[in-house]
């Protein structure tokens, strides 16, 4: 049993390390001890060591939508797929969400310090929400008649370990407070990565029952690398679990493989604070390589001019602008505001 338990702790070990593009360094080759020995003969430790990257993302072939206006979806029931479609415009099978969820760890931020100031003039020109019950409730007037997807995992801090999450919703005041989708993160290769994807796992059965999409929220561990390897693993363990729709990162290199390795939607987080060009040009590159929309945070609320950002985000996502179009039309009616 004690050695069964060794070489669990240093499969774990080795499969952070390599998540996280360190070195492994004596860790050995978590061999169980032959039968001779008192155990049983594994390979070392083949699931791990003899994984291959994907080759064939089939570029040419895109995913079947002709049941469905979103991949990976023509199998649910009606009232998913209706959900699904206020979260997603059925014309363009994309979506501009707005995020203001981050006091539920980070606190009054910049730009949230009053969400009935900041945010609730905001909700017209977003496509859907994504934000805390307590946030909704407090600050966003009903009458918005905005989709929400619902921030449904808490727990944590900056102050602690971010993985250490829990369910904090029920699904009875999900559906109480009319939600289009519930959220939650993975934190693959963290600490606590089981008990954020058993999270998950507990909103997507939930969620099921009552019709109800999940998305998951590919959440970084401090020592992981940003990359599209762990991307790619992560949004794909958030499908294979069953979640309706992934939020993720864009990354310049790759990015392309993630949206094609993952078979449900995958719209982009906005991270940091960037200048608006920046913003609108990462926006339109992951669209154009295969991305279904944005959920953006700082990168709107913090901006000199969130109407005109949203607006400049919607002109990218939904009808095809560049970046510098984007760029463009945000200068031309943060001009006409400000005359």
């Amino acid at each position: 049993e004690a050695s069964q338990q060794n070489l669990n702790l240093r499969r774990q070990a080795k499969k952070c390390f390599q998540l996280a593009g360190l070195p492994v360094r004596g860790l050995g080759n978590a061999r169980q001890q032959t039968p001779a020995q008192g155990g049983t003969r594994e390979d070392d430790m083949a699931d791990l060591d003899d994984i291959k990257d994907g080759k064939d993302w089939g570029r040419d072939r895109p995913a079947d939508t002709s049941r469905f206006f979103l991949k990976g979806n023509a199998h649910h029931d009606w009232g998913m797929k209706a959900r699904l479609s206020q979260v997603f415009r059925p014309d363009t099978g994309r979506t501009v969400m707005l995020a203001f969820d981050h006091g539920y760890f980070q606190g009054p931020t910049t730009g949230l310090e009053r969400l009935d100031l900041t945010i609730a003039p905001l909700a017209a020109h977003a496509d859907v929400l994504m934000c805390t019950r307590g946030g909704l409730r407090s600050s966003i007037p009903p009458e918005a008649l905005k989709p929400v997807v619902l921030r449904c995992s808490a727990g944590n801090s900056i102050l602690t370990e971010l993985s250490n999450e829990l369910v904090s919703v029920e699904i009875d005041d999900a559906i109480r407070l009319g939600a289009s989708a519930m959220a939650a993160q993975v934190y693959i290769g963290a600490e606590y990565e089981h008990k954020s994807i058993a999270n998950v796992v507990k909103l997507i059965d939930a969620g099921t029952r009552y019709g109800i999409p999940t998305m998951a929220v590919t959440g970084v561990g401090k020592a992981m690398v940003r990359d599209a390897r762990y991307f790619g693993l992560a949004t794909r363990i958030a499908a294979e679990i069953g979640a309706q729709f992934v939020k993720s990162y864009y990354v310049d290199d790759g990015f392309e493989r993630i949206t094609l390795g993952c078979p449900v939607p995958i719209v982009i987080a906005g991270g940091k604070k960037l200048p608006e060009r920046e913003a609108l040009e990462m926006a339109y590159r992951a669209i154009d390589q295969g991305a279904a929309g944005v959920d953006m945070g700082r990168n709107v609320f913090q901006s000199t001019d969130p109407v005109a950002m949203l607006a400049a985000l919607a002109a990218v996502v939904h009808e095809g602008r560049t970046g510098a179009e984007g760029y463009e039309l945000f200068q031309d009616l943060h001009g006409k505001a400000a005359a």
